[in-house]
């Protein structure tokens, strides 16, 4: 093979590594830190309706005070399933002022649709059982970032 060849065929792998390079780091969300009474959280952002639709699926674990906070763009009743989510989850429906409103356990893999009762602004889902664990209730305070 020439030099010529060579530099052609490495010129290629290398588009194509930065191709799929570029496309992984793009999958990524961003991260914001959460006060949720005492803990601290670290959660990915899902802002953009593509972003929510995905969520938490294919996912096998969830670490400790780690989540997904869920934005939306104004006040509604969201609707979640659990469709390819492999993690049991909780679920804390939060008003645009931070309280919560209401915190449902979901199934995994389950394709039933968990409603929230009222209209609210954020989402935010969590290991299933850790707002319990943790001592989080409904009425609590999550201190939402203000570029959010």
């Amino acid at each position: 093979m020439t030099n010529s060849k060579r530099i052609h065929v490495l010129l290629i792998i290398f588009l194509l590594f930065s191709t799929v390079l570029f496309h992984s780091c793009s999958d990524r969300l961003k991260t914001r830190t959460l006060q949720v009474g005492n803990t601290t959280y670290k959660v990915e952002i899902a802002r953009t309706m593509e972003e929510r639709a995905k969520g938490l699926m294919y996912r096998n674990r969830l670490k400790p005070e780690t989540g997904m906070l869920f934005v939306f763009p104004r006040d509604q009743k969201p609707s979640f399933w659990m469709k390819d989510t492999k993690v049991p989850l909780s679920i804390a429906f939060i008003s645009k002022d931070g309280i919560i409103r209401e915190i449902i356990r979901m199934k995994p893999l389950s394709r039933k649709n968990m409603v929230s009762t009222y209209s609210v602004r954020y989402a935010l889902e969590v290991n299933r059982g850790e707002f319990e664990r943790l001592g989080i209730k409904v009425g609590d305070k999550v201190i939402i970032p203000e570029d959010l």
